[in-house]
């Protein structure tokens, strides 16, 4: 492996790293919106966009990324509808992380005891109140591992969408092996800059995994108490 050519290719691999974070960040993020947003609306089943929702989530697990970017990148335009490489992988992220992340925070809805939305309504929480301070903290909660492997599948995922001529790590990495042959200086930073972007995250949603559970667990213990005090207080700034 010669070293002055990984030095020379640093820079390179630097900016595609920047712009694979960027494109991958921002998918997520707009994942996470449309995956609260079918999540609530198939959980608490609302006519019509329950449907809408779940043909939504059935579509977008059940087609490879490859093909999603490849008509948002081809076809579209053959509409009159013209997006840039960037636009097309973060929507394409987007796209399909909406439906993993809209079953992940489903699942954590459904997990919560319905005794407990009974209890809070009857302790004299509305129904807004109920969804914020009781439901949702325990659905995310138990939802982190779910949403943490997402997270991670779909930086993951970044490595397809050089296929829309992105110039992110594995679309220089190519570029550089094609033009100069040093295969494995271009692989080993490939592989190296993916461990930086990767391997924190997942210590990091490991560590608030476990922090969670021991929340959880102490919450569970005191949450008689911490409810009717809350509902309590809540009743008298009403």
């Amino acid at each position: 492996m010669d070293l002055s050519t990984l030095t020379e290719y640093l820079p390179l691999y630097a900016q595609a790293a920047w712009l694979t974070l960027w494109v991958g960040v921002a998918g997520i993020a707009l994942s996470f919106v449309i995956g609260v947003l079918c999540a609530a609306v198939r959980h608490f089943r609302i006519p019509v966009l329950r449907n809408v929702a779940g043909v939504y989530v059935e579509l977008s697990r059940n087609t490879p990324l490859v093909v999603q970017l490849f008509f948002l990148y081809f076809g579209l335009p053959k509409l009159g509808i013209l997006i840039s490489s960037e636009q097309c992988a973060v929507i394409g992220l987007a796209f399909l992380g909406g439906s993993y992340m809209a079953e992940a925070l489903r699942s954590g809805l459904e997990a919560v005891e319905s005794i407990q939305t009974q209890s809070a309504l009857a302790l004299g929480l509305n129904p807004v109140q109920t969804l914020r301070h009781v439901v949702l903290p325990q659905a995310v909660a138990i939802s982190v591992p779910a949403l943490a492997a997402n997270v991670v599948f779909l930086l993951k995922e970044t490595s397809v969408v050089s296929i829309v001529a992105l110039p992110d790590l594995v679309y220089v990495a190519k570029d550089l092996i094609g033009n100069d042959y040093n295969t494995v200086e271009a692989l080993a930073l490939l592989v190296g800059f993916y461990l930086v972007l990767l391997l924190p995250l997942s210590l990091l949603f490991a560590w608030l995994e476990r922090r969670l559970r021991a929340d959880g667990r102490r919450a569970k213990s005191r949450a008689p108490k911490t409810l009717g005090s809350w509902a309590v207080k809540e009743a008298a700034h009403a």
